[in-house]
């Protein structure tokens, strides 16, 4: 009898402790998340969700794609059986987000080749070479040691000590920009672009251009003019009218030991995607997102319909059509479209004023000027003496008869229009990070101070963080607590 009655407790003490366990698993909220793009900036939020809180946190994470591919600006395209990077090309050695994704990923880095490293340089105005780089057309690595030697020695000549300034310049950008690795303790969680840029002295470099801002630490006019002009037209198509952290992040993509994903930058999006738990649509363009109070409800082109507690916008509002209710307000700013021209050909030495192909450079850049149709051109890959790839950057899409001027061989043409990245000015001004007083959020905002695949994954890592701490501070029980994480207080920063 006494047996019989301490089962019969025993039973009574397990059921009751199940049902409690129970009931606050049901207690425990569960949200929903939507993200529209999957872009790095997409991706990355997804990871960093999953990565940062607990498993009862977020149910589910859906990313809507309005093409058919992930990977938003990064992209690739095949010319003649050959892959090339058509969108965001290159990554800087201490961009330690996107260092991590592929390791963690698994996936093949392309470091920059003997060959790449000494790529000739041609500066031209539109009628003359104002300053060649010499090229010894030696694979040896020590003539190519000996020719680089002598072309910065020139450069120097050139440009003075101004180049050393341009370089302690980036340096310092850089070194403010690493505080954005540091562990989640030692780091706010930031509510607002401005702040994000203050707290890693950067703010200051949004309030006046580029060229103001070298002016003012006494840099060469006649750098700003040719290498600085050069390198900004390439990498945001643009002069050196930007804002100043905006021209010091192209500076930064300038330099050395840059690298990218082999296959293509894309896969960091598809991997961290696929790893993330979350449901995909792809070829779904959301048209609407309406605030019903308490959740959102979007609408896309395909006539589907979804709700979700929490919305997260990771693609440019300027050019979107989608339909937001209430409205959403956000700063006016044109984003910089960029004409991506591949071809498979030979560039004409005449146009160039040269006699020969071999005396053209591998990387024309060129000095601003509304004469100029192109702002460079670059050799992707030489087949053999009259057959290259190239890729060529513009303004404005280059018609058939002014390429026929620029190549006496075109076997191939693709163009490519990207809406690549803000049109920068100073000073800037920022979108909020929360569209509204609830869920809201858009991680392009970021973008006005700088457009990388590495800031938007730091602005996404940002937004992560600002989802679940708002949600905690809406729950009174801490139920949403952000988990720690050994790699994010701890990151990897391997060297190439």
């Amino acid at each position: 009898m006494f047996t019989s009655t301490l089962i019969i407790i025993l039973i009574l003490i397990l059921s009751l402790l199940t049902f409690t366990t129970l009931s606050d698993q049901q207690q425990q909220p569960m949200t929903d998340v939507c993200i529209i793009g999957s872009g790095i900036g997409g991706s990355s939020v997804a990871h960093f969700l999953r990565q940062y809180s607990p498993t009862t946190t977020v149910s589910r994470i859906r990313i809507f794609e309005r093409h058919s591919v992930v990977g938003g600006r990064m992209a690739t395209v095949t010319i003649a059986g050959d892959t090339f990077e058509a969108g965001a090309s290159i990554l800087h050695p201490k961009n330690y987000h996107a260092l991590n994704f592929t390791h963690m990923l698994n996936l093949k880095v392309n470091g920059p080749s003997a060959s790449e490293s000494s790529i000739s340089l041609g500066i031209w105005d539109g009628e003359n070479f104002l300053f060649k780089t010499i090229d010894s057309g030696s694979k040896s690595q020590v003539v190519q040691y000996f020719v680089s030697l002598m072309n910065s020695i020139r450069m120097l000549f050139r440009y003075g000590v101004s180049l050393l300034k341009m370089n302690n310049f980036v340096e310092v950008t850089v070194d403010n920009f690493l505080r954005y690795y540091e562990s989640k303790e030692s780091r706010p969680v930031f509510s607002n672009v401005e702040d994000m840029l203050k707290w890693a002295d950067l703010y200051n470099l949004t309030t006046q251009t580029l060229e103001e801002e070298l002016l003012g630490l006494k840099f060469s006019p006649l750098l700003i003019q040719e290498l600085i002009t050069v390198i900004t037209r390439i990498n945001y198509c643009q002069s050196v009218k930007i804002s100043g952290l905006a021209g010091a992040v192209s500076l930064a993509g300038s330099g050395g030991d840059l690298w990218s994903v082999e296959g293509g930058n894309w896969q960091m999006a598809a991997g961290l995607i696929n790893q993330s738990d979350v449901t995909l649509h792809l070829q779904e363009e959301i048209s609407s997102v309406t605030n019903v109070g308490g959740f959102y409800e979007l609408n896309s082109t395909n006539g589907n319909s979804y709700t979700c507690q929490i919305t997260v916008v990771a693609t440019p509002l300027d050019e979107l059509t989608t339909q937001f209710t209430p409205q959403v307000y956000i700063p006016e700013r044109k984003l910089q479209h960029t004409h991506a021209t591949f071809v498979r050909g030979c560039l004409n030495p005449a146009y160039f004023g040269l006699n020969s192909v071999s005396d053209i450079p591998e990387l024309v850049g060129t000095i601003e000027s509304d004469n100029l149709p192109f702002t460079c051109i670059s050799v992707l890959k030489e087949h053999s003496a009259n057959d290259f790839t190239y890729k060529l950057f513009s303004r404005q899409s280059l018609t058939d008869a002014l390429l026929d001027q620029i190549f006496s061989i075109r076997n191939e043409t693709m163009r490519i229009n990207w809406g690549a990245y803000p049109h920068y000015h100073a000073p800037e001004e920022f979108a909020p990070f929360i569209l509204d007083d609830m869920h809201l959020y858009y991680v392009n905002a970021f973008e006005n101070a700088a457009s990388t695949m590495e800031t938007s994954a730091v602005a996404a890592e940002n937004i992560a963080r600002l989802i679940l701490s708002r949600l905690a501070s809406e729950q009174p029980l801490g139920s949403y607590r952000l988990k720690s994480s050994t790699s994010d207080s701890n990151l990897q920063h391997p060297e190439l």
